[in-house]
């Protein structure tokens, strides 16, 4: 059964004036690659891994990054270090409203919240 954690692929960063529209594709806000967003898409979920942990413009704490780095890993199956990068985002201290791969506009902590709760009940059904 193929995992449906799509709705917490992120896409970008929502600020002030410079809104993004809910049919906004790509990496808002971040350098291009730095999320993984394009291999997330593709498919390619290691090489997602691979540009996000390589990359350092973007902070190791930052929610986007961690939701990024767990759908990637939920997908190629290391569901332990998914639910951990998941954790990581709902304990974040910043808090960020962000646009999913879907176009909903959603804070970053009730993401990573439903991508947790996405991956036990996955988890369980197995």
């Amino acid at each position: 059964m193929k995992m449906l954690l799509l709705g917490a692929l992120v896409v970008g960063t929502i600020s002030g004036a410079a809104q993004a529209k809910s049919d906004a594709a790509g990496e808002i806000s971040y350098p291009k690659g730095s999320i993984g967003y394009e291999a997330l898409m593709r498919g390619d979920n290691e090489r997602a891994v691979s540009q996000i942990m390589a990359n350092e413009q973007v902070s190791k704490h930052d929610p986007a990054k961690l939701l990024n780095l767990g759908l990637a890993f939920a997908r190629i199956g290391r569901t332990d270090q998914a639910a951990g990068y998941f954790k990581a985002a709902m304990q974040a201290r910043d808090s960020l409203d962000l646009v999913l791969a879907d176009g909903r506009v959603i804070n970053s902590k009730v993401a990573a919240r439903e991508a947790y709760d996405n991956l036990q009940m996955r988890i369980a059904t197995r």
